[in-house]
């Protein structure tokens, strides 16, 4: 159990910004949620928090649920496109990743409506799933680095506190480039201490492809007190799956040392997570023309399980050589940060819609735990970097007999804060959306667009006394959905 605690704490400080496991970053990704469901809800942004009667709103306030007035099934199938451009030592490379995903297929039957009676007129079942976040990206960088080696980070760990033996070494890490001959032992007086081939200058680059996501079960309950308080419960059922496979490598093709040709550094990790959350929420609609929403949502509490190994290939002047780490797993829960929603919806009769969503989230409180670990410095690093961020979301919808067109816009701003140095990358996110649906009679078909960009900051190592070069990565996303819809 020790050498598993050394390699979280190693990969805490070999990736600050982008990280393999149980890091700060890791709980900031699981917290954060895109603009992804039905092809109605995608092309408003998402912004239904007052609006309802769409079953990705129920993931956000589940009061939407009451607005129901006949029953309605869904199903959505979505066309994911990922763009990934780095910028690294003054050079500039872009990857591309595809996605077939289903982000919604629902369920929701409503009671007829009592419009005769006073009090509650009727209420609402809805269950299905939302997806609420993609972890689909590709990305590449390469640079010559004049100053430093990911070998200088190895060796800075296999020298610290007067260094230990070779066979002591932290398996998935410096042990792998001892056993590759990447770093040396040489031992005097009793001391171990390590060295390495590698000069200054050297070629650096890296190759990442990351998969998975989280889809939510909603099992929502809603009713209607008078058409003018609708009110709503979900509970969610969360289901995470992320992959991580990186190579990172280094090249002398300047002929700065006297044996390395190249070797590349090999990581693959699986997370898989199980949470649940509850979201409550209600909408009041004071007059026909205006919806005021509000909704509260639980920290979602997940059972995460990961799965890693570390691999380290080496081709030297005098051979090559190949080590791999132990097969490694690890089981922690994960609490994500509370959310909290206000809305207002606005109907212009029977020809349009606006709605207008704004979300407040402190991600500084999401906690890692597992049993009889501590996890004080990711936590603590977690209140350190991040403060309350406020996400805003605004989408409309105009219709022309049978036609609607939509359109929106969402904000989501930067989780860190103000005195983080996040290398012009704050991830922050912005996103663009639109789309058209056809409605005959009790079907329909609805195409929703959205565009999203967004930038990252990722530092491959980290070295004490010396500035680490990092690549900054534009993100830029276009998802097309496409709902089928028939209502009874």
């Amino acid at each position: 159990m020790k050498t598993v605690i050394k390699f979280f704490a190693a990969v805490i400080s070999i990736l600050p910004f982008v990280a393999d496991a149980q890091t700060d970053i890791d709980a900031l990704r699981y917290s954060q949620t895109s603009i992804t469901g039905t092809a109605r809800f995608t092309s408003m942004a998402g912004a239904f928090g007052a609006l309802g009667g769409d079953f990705s709103s129920l993931a956000y306030n589940p009061g939407g649920i009451a607005i129901y007035r006949k029953s309605e099934f869904t199903f959505s199938p979505s066309f994911y496109f990922e763009k990934t451009t780095s910028d690294f030592l003054g050079k500039s490379f872009g990857e591309n990743r595809f996605n077939f995903n289903i982000p919604n297929i629902g369920f929701v039957f409503s009671s007829p409506r009592k419009e005769d009676k006073q009090g509650w007129k009727g209420w609402s079942l809805g269950i299905g799933m939302n997806r609420i976040n993609n972890f689909q990206t590709k990305s590449y960088f390469e640079g010559f680095n004049y100053n430093n080696s990911l070998l200088d980070y190895f060796l800075q760990n296999a020298n610290a506190n007067g260094g230990v033996a070779p066979e002591n070494l932290d398996p998935y890490y410096e042990k792998l480039a001892n056993d590759a001959m990447l770093i040396y032992d040489t031992t005097a007086d009793g001391v171990n201490n390590y060295l390495k081939d590698t000069q200054y200058g050297i070629t650096q680059r890296r190759n990442s492809t990351t998969r998975g996501g989280i889809s939510e079960v909603d099992v929502s309950f809603g009713g209607n007190y008078n058409d003018l308080v609708y009110i709503g419960g979900t509970l969610g059922i969360s289901s995470l799956r992320f992959i991580d496979e990186s190579i990172f490598e280094e090249l002398d093709k300047e002929d700065n040392t006297q044996y390395l040709n190249k070797y590349s550094f090999e990581q693959d990790v699986t997370t898989r997570g199980t949470g649940v959350n509850f979201k409550l929420g209600l909408i009041v609609s004071p007059a026909d023309w205006i919806r005021i929403g509000g909704a509260f949502h639980t920290p979602t509490l997940y059972s995460m399980h990961d799965d890693f190994n570390n691999i380290i290939k080496s081709d030297l002047t005098f051979g090559t050589y190949r080590a791999e780490s132990p097969a490694g797993s690890f089981d922690y829960t994960l609490t994500t940060p509370f959310k909290a929603i206000g809305s207002l919806g606005f109907i212009i009769g029977k020809i349009g819609l606006i709605g207008v969503d704004y979300e407040f989230t402190d991600y500084s409180s999401g906690r890692f735990d597992a049993s009889g670990e501590s996890f004080s410095d990711v936590n603590d690093a977690m209140r350190t970097k991040y403060t309350t961020a406020s996400n805003v979301r605004i989408g409309t919808e105009w219709r022309l007999n049978n036609l609607s067109f939509r359109g929106g816009y969402a904000m989501y701003g930067t989780p860190f804060n103000a005195g983080e140095n996040v290398k012009g990358a704050d991830q922050s996110k912005t996103s663009i959306t639109g789309g058209i649906g056809v409605r005959d009679g009790n079907y329909f078909i609805d195409l929703g667009y959205a565009y999203t960009e967004s930038t990252e900051y990722f530092q491959p190592y980290y070295l004490n006394n010396q500035s680490v070069p990092g690549s900054k990565n534009k993100i830029q996303t276009n998802n097309f959905v496409m709902t089928f819809g028939v209502k009874f």
